[in-house]
């Protein structure tokens, strides 16, 4: 049966810009959440004290919690090596942070859509970073998920592989069993593709999910697919919004990944309008877990 995370999107400004919220009271909110664990992030503001982190993962499992996944946002696709490997030791410093934290999976990227980068170079310089990271996340137990990501808020452009053929041919050239996909169905729709379909083309390599929904606020999913400058003018048309009452489906991501043999941590990155609208979204997904895993 999977298991249900929670991640702070509401409250990210508080705890990772202006401070005024602290990782404990995020823990002692999420801790009223029917849900097994947390949904760490790499920055906030409270681990720059390397000192602390032994204290958080206390505290979350002090609430009956643990804190399987790490997100955090590596750019790799950088044309400077000097720049890369910055990036390299970046991502192993979130390693040793989710090892101490008791986590099992750390997010990677692959970078930046830098607009002089071609495919077939994006992806090596991609591959090739993340393939530097294998063996010491290995040497600590921790698996790497690569996400199909939208744009971090710190990037000047979108993600490199936020496009399904990009992806799956990222994807694609990693081989190694610390290594595999976090599914993200909404992403897929800020790329103006569908979500069923790739997952069908990376069902058998998916080991963590993050569950959320969009809305659309304005216009039609043609509307999205026909945009230009890929994701850049979709997050004005998409909204975050409640679980089950958005453009995914699913019955049919759950029943896809079923099929494979998924029953992994699902992390819910949604509740942008509070804990309320979070505490409907665990129900839901509860409720559709037990559908289809039973």
């Amino acid at each position: 049966m999977p298991k249900l995370a929670a991640f702070p999107k509401a409250f990210m400004q508080a705890l990772c810009k202006d401070g005024t919220m602290k990782i404990s009271e995020w823990i002692e909110l999420a801790a009223k959440l029917e849900i097994e664990g947390l949904e760490w992030y790499a920055g906030f503001l409270e681990m720059a004290d390397v000192s602390k982190w032994p204290e958080f993962r206390q505290q979350v499992e002090d609430h009956g919690l643990v804190i399987p996944m790490m997100c955090c946002s590596p750019d790799f696709t950088h044309p400077d090596a000097a720049y890369r490997n910055a990036q390299i030791e970046k991502q192993k410093h979130w390693i040793d942070m989710t090892y101490t934290l008791g986590g099992s999976y750390c997010r990677v990227l692959s970078g930046q859509r830098r607009p002089e980068l071609s495919t077939d170079e994006g992806v090596k310089l991609a591959a090739d970073s993340i393939e530097a990271c294998l063996p010491y996340a290995q040497e600590r137990g921790i698996t790497l998920i690569l996400e199909n990501h939208y744009k971090d808020d710190f990037w000047e452009y979108p993600e490199f592989a936020q496009k399904m053929d990009v992806f799956c041919q990222l994807v694609d050239s990693l081989d190694h069993p610390n290594f595999g996909v976090n599914y993200d169905p909404s992403n897929t729709y800020l790329a103006g593709e569908d979500p069923i379909e790739l997952l069908k083309r990376v069902s058998h390599r998916v080991v963590t999910m993050h569950a959320s929904d969009r809305y659309l606020a304005e216009g039609t999913i043609e509307d999205l697919r026909r945009e230009e400058g890929g994701a850049m003018g979709y997050a004005k048309r998409l909204r975050h919004g409640e679980i089950g009452k958005g453009l995914n489906d699913y019955d049919a991501i759950f029943s896809e990944l079923k099929r494979v043999g998924f029953d992994n941590w699902i992390s819910i990155e949604d509740g942008v309008d509070g804990m309320e609208q979070l505490a409907r979204s665990v129900d839901f997904l509860k409720r559709k877990i037990a559908q289809h895993w039973g």
